[in-house]
């Protein structure tokens, strides 16, 4: 087929290659090269690079506006591809390839429809998550799907984890989808089920809090990681927790008292308390949670 491919991020790179190796793609569309790091330097998104190494020609937009339009109805297109592109496709361009357009989205729909999936997922304390292959309507997610697959969330995956599994597994299961619209093997079906919302998250999402149980706690810490990144204020700083597991033999201490026990950091919720392996406290690198406890020389302290 001839295709249309937008996506801007490094989850939709493995689609946009499984789809260079079977199929004509036609142009790739991707937000435009944005400022990086401290000096700023615009640097293209990694969907861009991975278009210029697959010799592929990009239309660079931040909106799917009409001189966007303009430029994939010249293409001639079979069907336009979105993964992780960061805007919405409307008409009159969600009809402009000749069979629309289809959209990789890494959830079981029509659980999880909106901007975070993943991260709502463990949140929530989903024991599965997966991909899903469906027809782009008007409607936030509410599309046809074409085809979906399922896997385990294991007990201690970051949202930045199951993320890159899923878009390895999914880039799969998205040319293998486009292989059987070519060739008129798959039909789309209704969505079925009950309908959650996983909106964009916000750094408020990010806040641990303590007075909840550990389970709780540690979802919302896997959910968050690596953005926006959890992270809580103890002494007025706020301290982002890169890395931190359950220690479920250390009970007894108060939501949100913070102590050091055997070279060990810890934090109390309402049920076992949460260990503390890697921190980065403002205005400093990140590090081992016992070196920055030991340069604070506390005895105990209050994460709020």
């Amino acid at each position: 087929m001839r295709l249309v491919f937008a996506g801007t991020p490094a989850v939709a790179v493995p689609s946009l290659e499984a789809l260079a190796r079977r199929h004509d793609i036609a142009a790739v569309i991707t937000r435009v090269d944005a400022p990086l790091g401290r000096k700023r330097v615009l640097t293209p998104s990694p969907v861009a690079d991975a278009a210029d190494r697959l010799g592929l020609a990009t239309i660079k937009a931040n909106r799917l506006d009409a001189d966007v339009t303009e430029k994939v109805a010249a293409l001639d297109a079979d069907l336009g591809v979105i993964v992780a592109y960061g805007g919405l496709v409307r008409e009159p361009l969600l009809s402009t390839p000749r069979q629309g357009w289809i959209n990789l989205h890494f959830s079981l729909l029509p659980r999880w429809r909106g901007a975070a999936p993943v991260q709502w997922t463990i949140i929530a304390g989903d024991s599965e998550s997966g991909a899903t292959v469906f027809q782009l309507q008007p409607g936030l997610d509410d599309g046809p799907i074409w085809r979906s697959a399922s896997t385990p969330v294991a007990p201690h995956e970051t949202a930045g984890n199951l993320l890159a599994r899923l878009s390895v597994s999914g880039a799969d299961l998205l040319a293998d989808t486009v292989d059987g619209i070519a060739d008129g093997r798959l039909h789309a079906g209704e969505q079925h089920g009950e309908v959650t919302l996983a909106p964009k998250l916000t750094i408020d999402d990010a806040r641990l809090d303590f007075t909840a149980d550990l389970d709780t706690v540690y979802r919302r810490l896997r959910g968050v990681t690596p953005e926006p990144g959890a992270f809580t204020e103890i002494d007025g700083t706020r301290v982002k927790i890169v890395d931190a597991a359950p220690a479920r033999d250390h009970a007894g201490l108060e939501p949100g008292v913070v102590v050091a026990r055997d070279g060990h950091v810890y934090v109390g919720t309402a049920g076992a308390a949460l260990e503390l392996l890697t921190v980065h406290p403002a205005g400093k690198k990140a590090m081992r949670a016992a070196d920055w406890w030991r340069g604070l020389g506390a005895e105990r302290m209050i994460a709020e």
